[in-house]
């Protein structure tokens, strides 16, 4: 029989009167839940962050770790065994195919870089796994296509990394200001982030070291010339890899909005940019980039600029919806409600718990502000897995906001040529040029996945 976790655990796990407001009682089924068995790809930063959340809220034996950095994996099967009840050492694997293969888990989480991410998601649903991927789910867009036909077609329940969906103020937000209707009819909503984030390095070559496969690390990308561990942030300044600010700031925000509004794809996607500023930098990503998601009645517009100052220095990346009847500002870090005339303006700070998971405050580099959120994300995850729904940020939904900013950068690389995609049959409209561009050419001997062929 599998085991159970211990009542103490699951109370202190469930006793957050956030989270347990927030679910309304809905922690049941993880009383009398079964140890699942979980795998996690990509022991960096977030993919462990990812993993101990998930320790937190739910009975799981993590059996095994994937990881290209061998002194990476180390340092993570040491702190898992230290974090998980049965203090068990996962078995560690440089390959994630010969861990799905040998050891078959419930759940896979994948924290790897972008450029993985279908492959991984989609190998792991076929081994029969439940899957947790970071986004920006893709890379090109048909790979995001792919995955949510792998996710139907093997009913396994994909929950994308947006967890702002499941941050508890915003979630108040969306409840108290957006449903409740206190915005009124919606018709403008303003998305930014000006965070000096990208990284204007020009780093040397170097020998490859012994401990790190970059062969496999690099994949179906593009293979750049060795100059330091891409994998410690360093990748996120290539396009090779990923997409830019625009996947990995604009996706949040635009996720959110989309959540919140309940908005599907944008009619048309419009953008212009490029590196206007950091020009001598190994970097290609863009420094400045405004991209306009067009909908019915309704523009959203997204700015980023990796320089200069923010317009509003309380909310510098963030998510603004302009009604009829007031504004909603929103961030990962609180929200304010500005009505028109004499209303009552509403505010919420974001919302920690501290004090119910000292653990936190010893892990390095968390994010104590999301570290809430992402375990409501989990806690949704492992509920959509026991009834077989689906969750609040089904692949179906990061594949919408992943794709959009997709073609917002290939809209910029086309000059600002406004794109309509077609989700049926998943071309550009009336463009051979940019469906042409909705796949990336795969590095031999990887083969591109299809949505017919998976």
């Amino acid at each position: 029989m599998p085991s159970k976790l211990p009542r103490r655990q699951f109370i202190r796990n469930s006793s957050a009167a956030l989270t347990a407001a927030t679910l309304n009682g809905r922690l049941d089924f993880l009383v009398n839940a079964p140890v699942r068995r979980v795998a996690l790809i990509g022991t960096g930063w977030y993919g462990k962050s990812d993993l101990f959340r998930l320790i937190q809220v739910a009975p799981v034996e993590v059996v095994s770790l994937c990881d290209v950095d061998q002194h990476q994996l180390e340092a993570a099967a040491a702190l898992v065994s230290q974090r998980q009840q049965n203090h068990k050492r996962p078995t560690l694997y440089g390959d994630y195919r010969k861990l799905l293969a040998e050891q078959k888990p419930d759940i896979v989480l994948i924290g790897t870089p972008d450029h993985w991410h279908a492959l991984q998601a989609i190998d792991s649903m076929k081994a029969g796994a439940h899957v947790y991927v970071q986004k920006p789910v893709s890379v090109d867009v048909i790979e995001g296509e792919a995955m949510v036909a792998a996710a139907r077609k093997y009913n396994r329940v994909v929950q994308v990394g947006t967890q702002r969906r499941s941050t508890p103020h915003l979630l108040d937000a969306k409840k108290k200001i957006v449903d409740a209707g206190l915005l009124g009819k919606v018709s403008h909503v303003e998305i930014c982030c000006y965070y000096h984030m990208r990284n204007n390095a020009n780093p040397p070559l170097e020998p490859i070291p012994a401990f790190f496969d970059y062969e496999m690390w690099t994949g179906p990308a593009p293979m750049r010339p060795y100059d330091g561990l891409p994998h410690i942030r360093w990748w996120r300044a290539f396009m090779e890899y990923g997409n830019g600010i625009m996947g990995d700031m604009c996706v949040h925000m635009l996720d959110t909005v989309r959540w919140m509004l309940d908005l599907g794809w944008p009619k048309r996607v419009i953008s212009t940019g490029g590196i206007y500023v950091d020009k001598a930098a190994k970097s290609n990503i863009s420094d400045t980039q405004i991209a306009t998601f067009e909908y019915d009645d309704l523009n959203c517009v997204w700015q980023h600029r990796t320089w200069g100052t923010a317009p509003d220095a309380e909310y510098p990346w963030s998510f603004k919806l302009f009604g009829e009847k007031g504004t909603l500002c929103g961030s990962t870090m609180k929200y304010d409600f500005f009505p028109e005339g004499e209303g009552k303006k509403i505010h919420m700070d974001v919302v920690y718990e501290k004090e119910k998971y000292p653990e936190d405050l010893k892990e390095e580099r968390i994010e104590l502000n999301a570290a809430p959120a992402t375990r409501l994300h989990m806690i949704n995850f492992l509920e959509a897995i026991d009834k077989n729904i689906r969750p609040v940020a089904d692949i179906e939904q990061g594949h919408i906001s992943s794709a959009s900013c997709i073609m917002a950068n290939l809209s910029m690389q086309l000059g600002g040529r406004p794109l309509r995609y077609d989700p049926v049959k998943k071309i550009i409209i009336d463009d051979a040029q940019a469906t042409g561009l909705l796949q990336r050419k795969y590095r031999e001997p990887w083969v591109h996945p299809a949505p017919g062929n998976v």
